[in-house]
């Protein structure tokens, strides 16, 4: 699958701006589109950059219109603590927004269309390791719009041809975790370990999480937009780099910082959200049909969230 222009949305963020840099590597000219306020001197060097709301439905067909993108990486989405804290606004923005950029690449023939999902489309008493045809029953509004986007776009495909493409992304660890993101919570420990900060973990310390570390992300993004169409055996793969437990991020992050200052004072909501979700995903689908790799396990990632933090 080859593509010379591709629009982002969530393109200013810092997932966004990884993708973005990943496809520029490779001559991709990249459009980007955010909210307004998001823009900074490395998204001035888009080809093209576009600040906007994704219920603005009449901005996003002119982005089509004006700068022909021919395959879409759909990041953009509020994220779990703002959707719980506006439900109607995440319905809008992360359901009925990705429903109109789906129509809108199938109204100007634009593909592949990637979209971003998450363990979240999943509900409690999963079975662990969770397998990719487990039925997904949300309890959070987060979810529930990512799962209504996977069916509409499984769909799509199904009736009307969209190269729809997407991965469940498990816990992910980076160090640009966003504070809205009620997962945020591991990274936040990194940077707390790194500056000497006290910090408190809301969860279980037995709390074991499927993890995958942010390059792991952004590769398996472009990787999966760039796969060979007849190879890939199912729209929709769930992705598993390794469990780790919290337990083990602190022994971890004490291991390098000797004087880190750490408790667990476990959130109800928290638990009931993180603990119920696998310690592993099966994710042999995406090994067989795009040669899937996962190169960071546990180790890996640590060592290289250090650096991340600890470079000036």
């Amino acid at each position: 699958m080859t593509f010379n222009t591709a629009l982002i949305t969530g393109g200013n963020g810092n997932l966004g701006q990884l993708v973005a840099a990943r496809l520029e590597s490779q001559g991709v000219k990249v459009i980007s589109f955010d909210l307004p306020h998001t823009q900074s001197e490395a998204t001035a060097k888009r080809h093209a950059e576009i600040l906007g709301d994704m219920r603005d439905h009449d901005l996003l067909r002119r982005i089509f219109e004006e700068h022909k993108p021919q395959a879409v990486f759909h990041l953009a989405s509020m994220l779990s603590g703002s959707s719980e804290a506006d439900p109607i606004a995440a319905w809008d923005v992360n359901a009925t927004g990705s429903v109109t950029l789906m129509r809108l690449a199938l109204e100007f023939g634009v593909g592949p269309f990637f979209f971003a999902s998450t363990v979240a489309t999943y509900g409690p008493n999963l079975p662990d390791p969770l397998p990719e045809a487990a039925e997904q029953w949300p309890e959070n509004i987060y979810g529930a719009t990512k799962v209504a986007v996977e069916r509409m776009g499984v769909y799509l495909k199904q009736k009307q041809g969209l190269d729809f493409r997407c991965l469940r992304f498990p816990f992910v660890l980076s160090p640009f975790a966003p504070d809205a993101a009620l997962t945020a919570f591991a990274s936040n420990a990194f940077k707390a370990a790194a500056t000497g900060a006290p910090f408190t973990f809301p969860i279980e310390p037995d709390t074991a999480m499927s993890a995958l570390f942010l390059d792991d992300v952004t590769r398996s993004i472009v990787e999966i937009a760039q796969a060979d169409a007849e190879r890939l055996a199912q729209p929709v793969y769930n992705l598993h780099g390794y469990t780790v437990r919290a337990t083990d991020i602190v022994e971890k992050l004490r291991q390098r910082y000797q004087t880190f200052d750490c408790s667990f004072a476990p959130d109800e909501k928290m638990v009931a959200l993180i603990g119920s979700w696998p310690s592993a995903l099966v994710s042999d689908g995406a090994a067989r049909d795009w040669d899937w790799v996962v190169e960071y396990d546990f180790d890996k990632t640590a060592e290289a969230m250090f650096q991340l933090f600890e470079t000036p």
